[in-house]
Parts: structure tokens; sequence; C-alpha cells
């Protein structure tokens, strides 16, 4: 039987009317309740072996850390922040600030984060007294049902409304497509068509754009340091993230260190007629990587493409040859699979950087292993990308890390560079309203002068 989304649609709009003038104690202890029932390692290893066997991708083990660590994240962001009444005041602008609910969001999730992405996002949405509905990727929706489970029991245990949180148990396209055309605001999270759907839906929509990560390392990095962070941030639930590291650029003169520093972590530089294979089983048809190679293990897509390669082989390397469709080498792989590129002069590695996030990944994220201050600014400046990391594994840093001050999120907006309306990690920010309420002041009318004098300074007022 499909599922109903106009009963669930109703069900979702009474149940956030019940919590619309709540106050912020009582929504500050709903959104605990759900997080703790959310974060408890027996819900974490429920779900993470539910998306392990379900959509046959990543590593268990890793998923219960993601699940965990995000959801404490996204509680700790969210923990003493205002999203009742009055959340700002600016007395010398007269301007008062109330915050109010959207009302109810559809929240399109991916199989590739199939468990974690509920909590980070729902948290947020209950937080500013939202209903969700919850549209899984059909190869999800098992591990989708059963973690909405676990927030609702954390609604019912504090007298909430349990249908502040609703999921889509049967999901089709039609049916993601129909939701989002009668939410009052959409959370994308997948892939482009799924993005360019929820733009097309007519309501309003934070999508997120291709990460293909491109990790510089100069030649004043830490080797050792940075090649250990790479392949924790390629390798970790066998590189689901799309901030996973897909091209490390490598200056010529620490090249060959940095690879036997790779080498050293599981590494297995794939040449010759092996990289045709490896390349031949990735893109079958030349262009659109293979469901058989997502998330895959090193072991397990060696022996799709048939190839030999040493027992303790943890990725795959291959050295780049160019970039665009001629290479897909040098495209997004969600797989541990790493394309590697070396460059003489600094300039020539913004560049690489530039040219690799233009053909896929433009908006998304980069990172470098450097402690040069101007050649982290220069690329920082140069390079479209919405979030840069700096000496970090950069799956781990982009969407929120202990180390950094990333917002704890699962969805990356990439700016206008990524077909996006915001560069920021989708937070609590992005889950209300804001009334601005404006008092009359003193007015502040400035002179001429005071507007145009270096301009009439410089050419006079003719």
């Amino acid at each position: 039987m499909s599922d109903n989304l106009q009963e669930m649609l109703h069900k979702a709009r009474e149940a956030q009317k019940v919590v619309e003038f709540w106050s912020q104690e009582q929504v500050d202890e709903m959104v605990l309740s759900v997080g703790w029932e959310s974060y408890k390692r027996s819900t974490a290893e429920e779900v993470a072996k539910l998306a392990n066997e379900e959509t046959g991708l990543g590593v268990y083990e890793n998923k219960v850390v993601k699940h965990m660590k995000k959801t404490l994240g996204v509680l700790r962001d969210l923990q003493g922040v205002k999203t009742v009444g009055v959340i700002e005041e600016i007395p010398e602008k007269g301007l008062v600030k109330i915050a109010k609910p959207v009302g109810v969001i559809g929240a399109i999730t991916p199989m590739t984060n199939a468990s974690s992405t509920m909590p980070c996002n729902g948290l947020p949405i209950l937080k500013c007294r939202n209903a969700v509905i919850f549209a899984p990727h059909p190869r999800a929706k098992k591990t989708c049902e059963a973690i909405c489970n676990h927030m609702r029991e954390g609604l019912r245990k504090v007298g909430a409304p349990v249908d502040l949180v609703q999921n889509i148990k049967e999901p089709t396209m039609e049916l993601t497509q129909e939701l989002m055309k009668i939410v009052d605001l959409v959370l994308a999270t997948g892939g482009a068509g799924l993005v360019k759907a929820a733009y097309a839906s007519g309501k309003p929509a934070y999508g997120v754009g291709a990460g293909n990560a491109v990790v510089v390392v100069d030649e004043t990095a830490d080797i050792a340091d940075a090649a250990e962070k790479i392949f924790k941030g390629k390798t970790f639930d066998n590189a689901t993230s799309c901030s996973a590291e897909n091209s490390v650029v490598i200056q010529e003169g620490i090249f060959d260190q940095v690879v036997e520093k790779l080498k050293s972590h599981g590494g297995y530089l794939v040449t010759g007629e092996d990289r045709a294979k490896l390349k031949a089983a990735m893109w079958p048809d030349g262009s659109h990587l293979s469901m058989k190679i997502i998330a895959q293990s090193a072991k397990k897509i060696a022996a799709e493409a048939g190839i030999s390669v040493p027992e303790n082989t943890t990725f795959l390397m291959v050295l780049g040859e160019a970039v665009g469709p001629e290479d897909m080498f040098s495209a997004e792989k969600l797989s541990p699979v790493l394309t590697l590129w070396k460059y003489k002069e600094f300039s020539e590695a913004v560049d690489y950087v530039i040219r690799i996030t233009a053909w896929s990944g433009y908006g998304h994220s980069c990172g470098i292993h450097s402690t040069n201050r101007e050649h982290i600014m220069e690329l920082a400046t140069k390079a479209k990308v919405s979030r840069m990391m700096v000496r970090q594994p950069q799956s781990y840093g982009n969407s929120g890390d202990w180390v950094n001050g990333m917002p704890f999120s699962m969805t990356l907006g990439c700016g206008t560079w990524g077909g996006n309306i915001t560069t920021e990690n989708i937070s609590v920010k992005h889950m209300m309203n804001v009334t601005w309420v404006a008092f009359p002041i003193e007015p502040k009318i400035p002179t001429e002068e005071e507007i145009f004098g270096a301009h009439f300074a410089k050419y006079g007022k003719d």
C-alpha cells in the first residue's frame, strides 16, 4: 500500500500546531530526548548494521562512529541556541528579531549516509518547532524507518506529538517529487538530479552540489601527518562521503616521499594495463560510475577490475593524466580510489584545484596540507569552493569536526558555483523564519560629503 502523503501532511501540520508556541525550555527538552534516542550506542549499532546490510555500502564500524559523532556534534551546536521568541536585539538600530517556525519540512535523504542524515537534519528542524517528513532513498528505507521510530520514541517520552517526525515507508521518485510540492521547505541531500527536482518543485529548497575534493600538499607540509590524514579521509566508510579526498596535488620535490608514506598506509599505485582495467570497471560506459564500485573496499574494487593487489591494500592510487571527461579519474569517485597529480610552482596547484572542481565538484570543497600562510590564503582566495580544510582529513572536517569550527551537518551548500542558494553547512539558522520588528529611531541622514567625499576629492563634482 502506497503512502498517503496528504494524510501525512495533515498529521504533520496538526503536530506542528501543538509546538508552535512552546517555550524554549519545552523545545530544548524535546530536542534532547530525541537526540538521546538517536545518539545512544544501541541505536547507532542497530541503524549502522541496517544501513550496511540494506545499501551494501561502507563499513559498519565507521557508520557507528559517524552516526554517534555527527549526532552529538549537532546537539552540541544546538545547545544554548535561541529559537523561540526574541533571538536578537539591536537597540541602536531599533531592531528586534523574533524566530518563528517554517512549518512542515520535506527532507530527502541519501543511501550513502542512510542513518546519520536523519538526526543531523531532524534535530535542527525540531529545534525550530517544525515538523519533518523524511523521504529516503529506496535502498535505505528500512534504515530510515528504524531511526525515525527512535526519534518518535524520544518525542513520546516528553509528551511531544510523535507526528512531528514521519517517514515515507515505500519511497519512489514520484512520491518524493509529490512531497516536495506540498511541504513548506525542501531539504535535499543527494545527487544532482534530486537537487534539480527540489529546485523545480516550486517550494523553497536547500540543496547540495557534487563533491570532488582536491587536496594540495606543498613543500612545507608535515609529510607523515599529511599522508595519515589523507588515508583516513579517503578510506573512512569506504569513501561514502562526497567530502572524501578524490585528488591529491603534490609538489614535485616531495612527490615520491608522499607516495611512499601513502603506501605505508596501504595505498597501492595502479599503473599501466591495470590502470586501464580499473578505469573500465569503474566507468563501464565511459562516464557513469558503476554501482559495483561505490563505497566498496579497495580489494573488492580490485577484484572487480581483475587486478591483483597486496593483502594489506586499503586504497588504490592512480596518476592523473588529464582533467575532464577524457580521464574520468579526475572526477568524483565515491570509493577508496585516489588520483595523484604533480606540480612545480604553487600557481599550478591552484590551477589544478580550479580545473578539477570546475569539471566535477565546483563550489564544494578543497584542502591543503601546508604551513605556508601565503599558500593557504592564495588557495582560499582563488578556489571556487565553499569550504577549505587546512591540515585535516577532508571527509572528517567539511561536515563538522571536533578540531574545527564548521557547523555539524550532513547537507553542505555549494553556492551558486554548485547551483545552490548558500555556501554554508545547512544548520539550525536555515530552519526558521525571522520577523524583524523595527522601532522608530533618531534619523541619521548622511551629507553628500560623507558619502561622496573620496570620489569628489579624486574626480571632482562634475
